[in-house]
């Protein structure tokens, strides 16, 4: 009889090759199966439709907020000139000359002699005249003399009163010229005999 070992290894053998037994690998025959290609052309085609129509409503959008800032933009600037014209309005309106002048059309005159009033005490202080158009300060100043250069003194030139006369023709004008031409010539050549 065997040993105890020796029956250990052959069982190990044994179960070694039985296990290689079921554990080979034979070859499959590949089975070739063919996705639809229905479906993926359709998605393919939804996500390229949903593309250009987002990028239309994306531009179409953006066009509207130009044009929405461009007319904004555009009420900004009337409203920004508008604005200044106003402030022009009011510096004119508070300009303290024109609120004088306005105050003295009303028939109000500026004293000519200041008076103060002492809030501690109450009494006032200075010469108190009573306010006429004679004795107020002028508003505005008097209007500067231009030089004599700028003011010149009139011309004035008197044409004497004359008679009619026919005025002369044309055979008439012809002669006197003839004339006058004739005389250019004579002292011409006097000139070249000296």
């Amino acid at each position: 009889m065997s040993s105890p070992a020796v029956q250990a290894r052959t069982r190990v053998t044994r179960i070694a090759q039985e296990a290689v037994d079921k554990a080979r690998l034979t070859v499959v025959p590949r089975v070739r199966t063919r996705a639809p290609r229905v479906p993926f052309v359709t998605l393919v085609s939804m996500v390229l439709v949903g593309g250009i129509v987002g990028l239309l409503l994306f531009n179409t959008s953006m066009q509207q907020a130009s044009f929405a800032a461009s007319d904004l933009e555009d009420q900004a600037d009337t409203l920004a000139a508008r604005e200044q014209t106003l402030r022009m309005e009011l510096d004119e309106l508070r300009n303290p000359q024109r609120v004088a002048l306005e105050a003295q059309k009303m028939g109000m005159v500026i004293p000519s002699a200041p008076v103060f009033l002492d809030l501690k005490t109450g009494k006032t202080t200075g010469v108190r005249t009573p306010a006429t158009p004679e004795n107020a300060i002028p508003l505005l100043p008097p209007a500067p003399i231009k030089p004599k250069v700028l003011a010149p003194d009139p011309t004035v030139v008197e044409v004497p009163a004359t008679t009619t006369e026919v005025p002369p023709t044309t055979a008439d004008a012809k002669k006197n010229t003839q004339h006058t031409n004739k005389q250019g010539k004579n002292k011409q050549g006097k000139n070249r005999n000296r």
